[in-house]
Order: structure tokens, then sequence, then C-alpha cells
């Protein structure tokens, strides 16, 4: 299935509890009512990008039971292409997720059916999109596969490396835009930072990784675009936040459809600060993304 943007990675179901804080290591922490809803990096990208009017498919994996057919639906209502989203006989992946009053979140991931998708999947048909956003959630090979024949194909790719791992140089090299949060990037740098965290002017290391570009998402203070020319710092709206989960991938889905649509970088970030600052407005991940009617 042909689409101009192709989006390989997770599709989970998100298990979401309200709390007033998270536990600490051994203590109970009384939540409200549990909710589930459609989620997943890669899923959560490619109806980011559907709502917003993007030609996508989702190459991902789901297993059969009422969890897999809540995804299904919504990539369908969305208007994804799910005709590269394999059901397997294993459980569809879940996300255990616990959100302060703040907005905030942390999460623990169960893979499960995304486990399923392997490199042989994914070869032949990255080769066929103009955008391919690869996202992390599924095994390290997939994405290693994915990222160089896309390289290969002169497809330009997207690697949102969350959750961080240490990805081989020569996969790196292929990659046009490196996405990031400024914890990752931290990461990569080797930050020695009492918080973690680097300065806006040692992200211009990311690019010795080996990734023609990279953008360093920093939540309410925006983005930072990193290219051979230089830096570019893109501010984000002032909003009540409401929910972050997901704000990453709004922006990742956002940020790939503006690039198939041959906007600049650093224009293309700004586009994706403006869509992920809406969604955290919302509850949920899917349910919390924009359409372009209301951008404008």
């Amino acid at each position: 299935m042909t689409a101009q943007l192709l989006v390989v990675g997770s599709a989970n179901a998100d298990l979401v509890v309200p709390a007033e804080r998270r536990p600490s290591g051994g203590e109970t922490v009384l939540g409200g009512d549990t909710e589930t809803w459609p989620g997943g990096k890669g899923a959560n990208t490619a109806v980011a990008a559907a709502r917003l009017g993007a030609d996508v498919a989702l190459l991902g994996a789901v297993g059969d039971d009422a969890h897999g057919r809540l995804l299904l639906d919504s990539l369908h209502g969305s208007g994804v292409h799910t005709g590269l989203v394999r059901v397997v006989p294993r459980p569809t992946g879940l996300a255990f997720i616990t959100v302060t009053p703040d907005g905030e979140n942390s999460i623990l991931v169960s893979p499960g059916a995304n486990h399923a998708l392997r490199p042989d999947d994914v070869a032949s048909v990255v080769s066929e999109a103009k955008v391919a956003v690869v996202s992390m959630e599924i095994p390290l090979d997939t994405v290693e596969r994915a990222v160089n024949a896309a390289a290969a194909s002169g497809t330009r790719t997207v690697l949102n490396l969350s959750p961080v791992a240490a990805v081989p140089a020569p996969t790196l090299a292929g990659v046009d835009v490196l996405l990031v949060n400024e914890h990752e990037a931290a990461w990569l740098l080797g930050s020695g930072a009492a918080d973690g965290m680097v300065g806006t002017g040692e992200l211009a290391g990311l690019l010795d990784l080996g990734p023609r570009a990279a953008v360093v998402t920093s939540g309410a203070r925006g983005a930072v675009v990193v290219e051979q020319e230089g830096l570019t710092e893109v501010p984000t709206p002032a909003v009540e936040v409401v929910d972050t989960t997901g704000a990453g991938d709004a922006f990742a889905g956002a940020l790939a459809t503006a690039l198939t649509r041959d906007a600049g970088l650093a224009d293309a970030a700004a586009s994706a600060v403006r869509v992920a600052a809406l969604s955290v407005t919302r509850r949920g991940a899917q349910p919390s993304y924009p359409t372009a009617v209301e951008l404008e």
C-alpha cells in the first residue's frame, strides 16, 4: 500500500489512571477510574498526521483482541491506511499510564504484539513513501532495517528515538531527521549534568552521531532545530496543560506531515509545536489530536 507518509512503529492500548502523585518504590497510591484509550507511538504519530490531512499508512502489529480492535477502529476513523497493520497471535501492546494533576505522566509499556514486527516486514514497503517516520517500542533490528531501507531508496527518514536506545552508527548515518526530547538528547550526548540535561549550544553534538539534522523537543519551552547551518529555537504557545500523554507523538506526526509538503525543517517544527501544544489541553493521546481546521 503506497502512501506519501509511512509510519513504522507501535500500536498500544493506553490504560490511564489519574492520581494525585506517582507511587515510590514499595508504595501503594490510590488513583481514579481507569480509562482505555488508543495509543502507541507509531499509531499516535499516524493518527496525528491523518488528522492534519496527510496521506499516511501505519506499518505495525496488533493482537486479535478487544484492544487491537479499538486501535484499528481509531486508525480507520482518523483516515490512516491500515493495510500494513498485521493481526498476530499475541496480545495487543499495552501502556500503563499514571497522570498527575499537573498533566505530567509516567508510562510503563508492555510491547506484546509490537514485538512481532520483524525486519522482513519493512524493507519492501519503506521505499514507496516520500517520508518515513520510524519510532521505537518495536524491535531494534526492525528499526535499523527500516531506516537503512529508507536511506537506500532516498525516502526521507525521521527517527523518533523514544524511548532512547543505542542505535548503531551506520543506522544513524542514514537518518535525515533525528527527533528526541531534551532528556533523550542528554542521554545520547552522555551528559554528566546533575539534571540530566544539556545546554542548547551543546545540541549541535547530535549531528556528530550521524544524522543530517535533529529536532529536540522541550515541552513548554518549544523545540530546537539543529542543522549544519546552526540552531533555531522554536517557541511554543502558552496553554493550560491537562494531559501531556502522546504530545511528543503529535509533534512527530505534524512534523512529518509538513515535511511531506516540502516545508523547511524549522517551519515544520513551528507547525509541530502548535499541534503538540493544542494536544496537551485535552485528555488522552489520539483523541486529543487536532484537525487542520481546528489549527486554523
